[in-house]
């Protein structure tokens, strides 16, 4: 292993400490203090002044407010926080306010005892779904992200004054200030593409600002370029520098006539304006870094609060108090790689009651959905919203459960589950995903590794499920919607991401709905009742399912309107090896990057599921229309068009629907079999979709209610008919 700069051995030193002192201490450490109300709809889910009545559970009813949290820096898992020290009050104290949404049974005695704890994805609202308020569960959704578009011109610093039930989440935390109370700054960039035209262009990660305005508007001591291509492993031609005097920060406006930036997000004005086939970056100096970091925290003292306590310093009576006794964790894409971050860090160790077994997990379960890396929250001048595009954070240091050493990387043997199983608090987790993940968002490592030559074992209390062939959370379900000419849009999805493009295929739309129904009702029992779940089901190495990202490797069939060549490793998002500098912790994402943008080391080696002769994957849990498939389903599409054209349709997904007839599939020279030789009519495949949904039901993947249902779409569908 290469020698760690001071700052990493102090970090390593830290954080081996932490896994000896999280045994020991008992002390109250972290606690949400105060919790206000401020906002009750009861009974709630009415329409037409009619209230939904759920079963036994009876009505329900939200409540929405603000969580005042306090954490001491002294702690050792609290101490793992970037720049924690450098946010204290005066009595040496970190504080935060988070939002919160509760939504319970009106009646609690009614409540089944199990408390689902959302990660709300990007401040937007998550609710608690119908299927879980029949059963009387109660739903607790709290803030995280620091750095959400839906706070002011501030962001996490400025709190509102209140939380309504239906509103995006926020989260104030405090800014870092040097010891001597100086303000601290560092590099930052931003990326600028598909934008045409002299208005000024935002400064976007994903959906929210770039949080940080820059120190010093002197465009002298910035860089702006712009490219006419970059590869997906990060070749750049035609970049060209911009003038300094040809560009400025700014409000908004255009160049000759710039708004004054007195607020997030920041602008840039272009002379001349903005060409939509060119990409622009800049690198600029940035003040007061947001401690986001402490989301870690803030969320994990939030459901212990509503988990365990009865009331608030204040006296505040905790409306849940001693009706809950389970919880799962869940969180979906962005908020699913939050989850794996945050218990990789430990944060499920419960702060304020340490010393009590009974008491220490936050969680007993975990659910990251659709979610295969670690979220990119506790370093300085952190982009959480990136979504893995290039240059951005969050494939590094280990991404899988186990230990296993990353060689390829020079990084020592680790895994997710290190401080949990050091201090006994490791939850049971079941993660679940499809194609996109593979394809968009680098999931294969945390399969493989990042020398991917072996299978990384799976832990005893991990359950890890593939939906093959499936989009980025999966399509609109159905039959119909594989049918040309029916119900297809007549271009490809959006491709997901900060104006990235449109894909040339249709909209993949194999569901992911009923799997995860399936999925829910086995959670709840393993972690109400101790009933284990179906067996792990993925495509591993050892089973020869998992190869190079090419069309020879995989099978895939030779189709009439695909590119001969696809897919082929330029429709894979590679797992790129960044160097961000000798301050950045990288098993845990953290410390200071100084290298703006990371320079690129190495481009590490990327395996697919094979696919069957339709070109569809193997190896997944059985999904109807997969097993009685109309076309072939891919977890990838390609840009149709604009700076990414040719290139991966970021984490999107496309399809490609089978002939009707033999003759039809003959002349357009199609290899793959037609509905009609496979089906024979209408009633044939009903049949077939019978057969596969019962196989379904037995193997413990679709709820019977869920069989009947998609039997019933089959027989009114159009297919054949």
């Amino acid at each position: 292993m290469t020698a760690l700069t001071p700052f990493l051995r102090a970090r390593a030193l830290c954080s081996t400490l932490i896994l000896v002192l999280t045994l020991g201490t008992s002390a109250a450490h972290a606690r949400v203090t105060r919790i206000v109300i401020d906002d009750k709809v009861s009974p709630a889910f009415c329409k037409d002044k009619t209230c939904a009545s759920y079963g036994a559970a009876g009505q329900y009813e939200q409540l929405s407010g603000r969580a005042f949290g306090e954490l001491d820096p002294v702690d050792p898992i609290n101490g793992l926080i970037q720049d924690i020290n450098l946010a204290r009050d005066a009595d040496g104290k970190v504080r935060y306010v988070a939002t919160f949404v509760l939504t319970k049974p009106v009646d609690m005695s009614k409540a089944s005892g199990l408390l689902w704890h959302d990660v709300p994805n990007r401040g937007r609202p998550v609710l608690l779904d119908a299927a879980e308020r029949r059963l009387g569960d109660v739903g607790l959704a709290s803030a995280w992200q620091g750095d959400n578009a839906g706070m002011n011109a501030n962001l996490g610093t400025t709190v509102r004054a209140d939380m309504k039930v239906n509103a995006n989440h926020w989260l104030q935390v405090p800014v870092a200030k040097n010891a001597d109370g100086s303000v601290i700054t560092g590099q930052v960039f931003a990326r600028i593409v598909n934008r045409s035209g002299l208005e000024a262009q935002p400064l976007i990660v994903q959906t929210n600002p770039v949080p940080y305005l820059p120190a010093d508007l002197d465009t002298h001591k910035a860089t702006l370029v712009s490219r006419d291509h970059e590869s997906m492993t990060g070749v750049v031609t035609g970049e060209t520098a911009i003038a300094p005097a040809d560009w400025k920060f700014c409000g908004g406006g255009t160049f000759d006539e710039p708004l004054p930036l007195q607020a997030l997000p920041v602008h840039l004005c272009l002379k001349g304006g903005f060409n939509p086939a060119k990409l622009y970056q800049v690198v600029y100096t940035a003040k007061d870094p947001y401690v986001l970091g402490i989301g870690f925290a803030a969320w994990r003292d939030v459901g212990a609060f509503f988990k365990y306590a009865v009331k608030d310093d204040a006296g505040t009576a905790n409306p849940v108090a001693g009706r809950i006794k389970h919880s799962i964790g869940r969180g979906r894409s962005q908020s699913g790689n939050y989850l794996r971050g945050w218990l990789h860090m430990g944060f499920n160790q419960n702060e304020a009651t340490k010393g009590s077994p009974s008491t220490r997990l936050v969680h007993d379960g975990l659910w990251p959905i659709i979610a295969g890396r670690r979220i990119a929250l506790n370093h300085r001048w952190a982009q959480p919203d990136g979504v893995l595009e290039l240059y951005q954070a969050g494939s590094e240091g280990p991404q899988w459960w186990g230990p296993y050493p990353d060689t390829a990387r020079n990084l020592p043997v680790r895994g997710i589950l290190d401080r949990c199983n050091a201090s006994k608090t490791c939850p049971k987790v079941i993660e679940h995903f499809g194609a996109a993940e593979i394809w968009g968002l680098k999931l294969g490592p945390s399969w493989v590794g990042t020398s991917a030559a072996e299978d990384i074992l799976l832990p005893d209390n991990v359950r890890r499920y593939y939906i093959a062939s499936t989009a980025h959370g999966g399509g609109v379900g159905g039959f119909n919607s594989s049918l040309p000419g029916v119900s297809l849009p007549t271009r490809g999805p959006d491709c997901t991401g900060n104006n990235f493009g449109t894909g040339v295929f249709p909209a993949n739309p194999v569901p992911h709905t009923e799997t995860v129904n399936a999925l829910r009702e086995h959670f709840r029992n393993w972690v109400m009742h101790g009933t284990p779940p179906p067996q792990s089901r993925y495509p591993t190495l050892r089973e020869r399912l998992l190869v190079e990202p090419n069309k020879a490797a995989m099978g895939f069939p030779t189709i009439p309107g695909l590119r001969p060549t696809a897919p082929e490793a330029r429709f894979i998002n590679p797992l790129l090896d960044y160097d961000f500098g000798p301050d950045f912790d990288a098993n845990d994402v953290g410390g200071v990057p100084t290298h703006t943008p990371p320079k690129i080391k190495q481009v590490l080696k990327m395996l697919v599921p094979r696919v069957n002769a339709d070109g569809n994957e193997i190896g997944g849990v059985p999904v109807v229309l997969l097993e009685a498939p109309l076309g072939t389903y891919l977890g990838w599409n390609i840009t149709a068009g604009g700076f990414h054209k040719d290139q991966l349709c970021n984490y999107t997904g496309g399809m490609i629907p089978f002939a009707r007839t033999r003759a039809e599939r003959v002349a357009n020279g199609d290899p793959r079999l037609s509905l009609e030789e496979r089906y024979g009519d209408h009633a044939g495949y009903v049949a077939a979709v019978r057969k596969a949904a019962a196989g379904a039901v037995a193997t413990g993947f679709l709820l019977q209610v869920d069989a009947d249902a998609i039997i019933q779409t089959a027989e009114a569908s159009r297919v054949l008919k």
